[in-house]
Order: C-alpha cells, then sequence, then structure tokens
C-alpha cells in the first residue's frame, strides 16, 4: 500500500514544541492546558501577542522550532518502521517552507522516520499539496489540516484526521495515538 503523512502536528508535536519554546523565550508560564484548548492552528493568542506579533514570532524562530528536539508523537516512528518493513511505501508531504526542506529530511531520517528518496515533498501551499496526494494515488493519507483533507472528497485515497484541538468540528476518521494506526486503516 502507499501510505502518505504531513509531518507537523501529524507526525510530530510541533505545535506544543513552540508553544513551550514560547513560554521559556517570553517568560511566561502559559499553562499547557490553555494550548491544548486552542481552537487555531496558531498557538501566539495566550501570550498576548497579536496576529502580526504571533507571525512575527513564528518566524523568527522556526528554526529553532523546526529542529531542535521537537518529539514525534509517541508510537509514530514505530509505526512507520513497521509499515516499511512490511513492504508498504511511505511518502511525506509537508508544507514546510523550500529553504528547510533537505534539512527537515536529514532531521526526520535522523528520528528514525523510514524514508526513501523520491518519497519526500516538501515546500508547497495547501493546494499544491491536495494535487500531489491525486497524483501519487495514495492509500491512505494522514494530515492534521482539514484545509487539506476535506479538498479530498474526489478521491479513492482513505483520509484520516490525525486529532487536534482546532480541528474538532471535522468529521472524517480520527487518529487519537499511532498505536491505533493499524486498526483504522482496516476499518
Amino acid at each position: 500500500m502507499k501510505f502518505g503523512f504531513d509531518i507537523d502536528d501529524t507526525l510530530i508535536d510541533l505545535r506544543a514544541h513552540a508553544f513551550l519554546l514560547y513560554n521559556k523565550k517570553l517568560g511566561k508560564n502559559v499553562s499547557f492546558k490553555t494550548f491544548q484548548a486552542l481552537q487555531r492552528v496558531e498557538i501566539h493568542e495566550p501570550f498576548g501577542l497579536t496576529d502580526e506579533e504571533g507571525y512575527a514570532m513564528w518566524n523568527s524562530t522556526m528554526e529553532e522550532i523546526y529542529f531542535t528536539d521537537c518529539p514525534s508523537f509517541e508510537g509514530a516512528i514505530k509505526t512507520l518502521q513497521a509499515l516499511a518493513a512490511q513492504g508498504h511505501d511511505m511518502y511525506y508531504i509537508t508544507s514546510r517552507p523550500k529553504q528547510y526542506c533537505a534539512q527537515t529530511k536529514a532531521w526526520m531520517e535522523a528520528q528514525g522516520f523510514p524514508i526513501t528518496d523520491g518519497h519526500f515533498f516538501c515546500g508547497m501551499q495547501d493546494a499544491e499539496k491536495v494535487n500531489i496526494i491525486k497524483e501519487l494515488a495514495l492509500d491512505v493519507y494522514v494530515d492534521d489540516k482539514p484545509t487539506v483533507l476535506e479538498t479530498l472528497h474526489d478521491v479513492t485515497t482513505k483520509v484520516i484526521l490525525k486529532n487536534q484541538s482546532y480541528n474538532q468540528h471535522v468529521n472524517l476518521p480520527r487518529l487519537y495515538n499511532w498505536q491505533e494506526f493499524q486498526v483504522l486503516i482496516q476499518k
């Protein structure tokens, strides 16, 4: 089978990692419960930042957020390693900025994610992600962003939503933890 995966907030807990960095950099102690209740992808509001200030904060710390000790979700690496060992194809499709593509791929490989040459797509907007998913004719695709998954209604690809606080309004098959992935894809 051909499996496709978004990276940020699907395989790795990027927003939570960034939230902890924001607390440290801004000298704040905003609770993790506040983070878990956010209804937007953006994380700056609990720190009292405007959208403009929040985007500036994200952009100025992006490399630190992406490439420090951001954890993968529990079981994600083992799940993908097991799928690869069973002979399945893994594709990574991320909208991270183009200037970080090579570094992102190397970082993912260093974490233990199985990556095959030609199976790593990076640096595109959401509409381009959708086109790649369609062109690859994936059997299963997992992402956290409703804007990507909701546009895939006209394909045979089984779409799975990685559960996040900001995507609760979407009615799609939902992945709560990576230990349940094998069962979820068989439904």
